[in-house]
């Protein structure tokens, strides 16, 4: 049951960008200013991308793998066997738990001071609430293939939707695609 559920998160959680209400996720993205993007033309995806625990791929990975081609083949990049660059991505979904506090007033206390009543300032308390909610992240890196060194990484991460069980492809590449938008760089050239 606990595998099923895992397995239920984690394909949940890379639909997170295409489907989260507000707040809107949080895309991160960082690139090695030293690596020559002018030189890279080829790519190919890890074999261990978009893989379960289990070892095998997910239907959710499939659809990440297949967004991922898509960005990569509209910025010019060939699929290669012997690439340039490595492709790899991963799903993380984790509990997260926000704890607020809200001032709350009660009736004034009364007191008596040499005989005589008197009404104070309300009373102050604050009243606690948390809230459970499942968090989020695909992550995708981009490795040099000689070097074995990473070039280009973005990680997005948002607060889950519970309903997320439809279109997986078209919100996988909605989710890719926000991503991409961060990487700066076109096949044989160092530009965007």
């Amino acid at each position: 049951m606990r595998a099923t559920r895992q397995k239920l998160l984690l394909s949940s959680a890379v639909l997170l960008l295409a489907a989260c209400a507000a707040p809107q996720p949080q895309i991160r993205s960082n690139f090695d200013q030293t690596a020559d993007f002018s030189s890279y033309r080829t790519y190919s995806i890890m074999a261990t991308a978009g893989r379960s625990a289990d070892g095998y791929e997910t239907l959710v990975g499939q659809a990440i793998r297949a967004a991922v081609e898509q960005e990569m083949a509209s910025r010019g990049y060939v699929k290669d066997p012997d690439a340039d660059l490595l492709v790899n991505f991963s799903v993380t979904v984790q509990k997260v738990q926000q704890v607020s506090q809200i001032p709350t007033a009660g009736p004034p206390a009364p007191y008596y001071y040499r005989g005589g009543y008197y009404r104070t300032w309300p009373t102050y308390s604050y009243e606690t609430w948390v809230r459970e909610y499942d968090e989020g992240t695909l992550l995708i890196d981009i490795v040099d293939a000689e070097r074995q060194q990473l070039v280009w990484e973005a990680a997005g991460t948002g607060r889950l939707k519970k309903d997320l069980t439809e279109d997986i492809q078209a919100r996988a590449r909605q989710a890719v695609a926000l991503l991409f938008a961060r990487y700066p760089f076109r096949a044989g050239s160092g530009t965007g």
